[in-house]
């Protein structure tokens, strides 16, 4: 399969979408003839609206036990926590990853491992800035538990954020999804957590850049110790 230069920049949008850009657009119309120089900031805002709800195919590793990201964005914290009460988790620490979404990432939610989803659990909340740790607990939120083909089970919790004030799932209860499949979708900047089974250790490292679908965060299987990393 061949890439073109017109699919390098130019991705698909997701149907969501498609209301908001139609929006900024008859804005922008109004905007040209008020005055033509607010014409052209519409016009980049409505640029940067189809920009937010790119919707781009990714290749997802399929090597067997790898979990990938289920978010673009930045790791922004890597410690052990309690998943949220309401996935039915157990009140023991799991290793949380969490990836902090701005407003120029893709905000598509891909399911980190292949499994049967167990539960899904939505939570109203604050709004707090998602980057913050109190936000897994504080903000609203929709968390999912999955089940692994082998028994073990992991969570992934979408999170609101300061500006976020949406957040969408589709997939259901008994559902089972393939690794990187998409399940979900916030608008407007937030953060995703990631709950790894017990004894899994996560392969990135706080400040590492994600691409949901594509970068590998732990290997159910796997021996590596956990990785360390520093900005360059």
């Amino acid at each position: 399969m061949s890439v073109s230069m017109l699919s390098t920049f130019v991705k698909p949008m997701h149907p969501e979408g498609r209301k908001f850009v139609a929006i900024f657009a008859g804005i922008t119309l109004v905007l040209f003839l008020l005055w033509e120089p607010l014409g052209w900031i519409g016009v980049g805002l409505t640029v940067w609206c189809y920009y937010f709800f790119r919707d781009p195919d990714r290749v997802t590793p399929t090597r067997e036990g790898l979990m990938v990201s289920p978010a673009d964005g930045v790791v922004s914290l890597l410690e052990p926590a309690v998943p949220p009460v309401e996935l039915g988790l157990g009140d023991q620490p799991m290793m949380r990853i969490s990836v902090f979404m701005s407003v120029f990432n893709c905000h598509v939610n891909r399911l980190p491992a292949a499994g049967r989803i167990s539960k899904v659990a939505y939570r109203p909340g604050k709004f707090f800035n998602a980057a913050l740790d109190k936000a897994s607990s504080d903000n609203e939120r929709n968390g999912l538990a999955v089940t692994l083909p082998d028994g073990r089970q992991y969570g992934v919790v979408q999170i609101a954020g300061l500006v976020a004030r949406r957040i969408l799932c589709w997939s259901k209860e008994g559902q089972s999804l393939m690794s990187g499949e998409r399940f979900g979708l916030i608008r407007f900047g937030s953060r995703l957590d990631i709950y790894l089974p017990e004894g899994v250790t996560p392969l990135v490292c706080i400040g590492q850049t994600m691409c949901a679908g594509e970068t590998v965060i732990a290997d159910l299987d796997g021996t590596e110790p956990q990785r360390q990393g520093g900005v360059r």
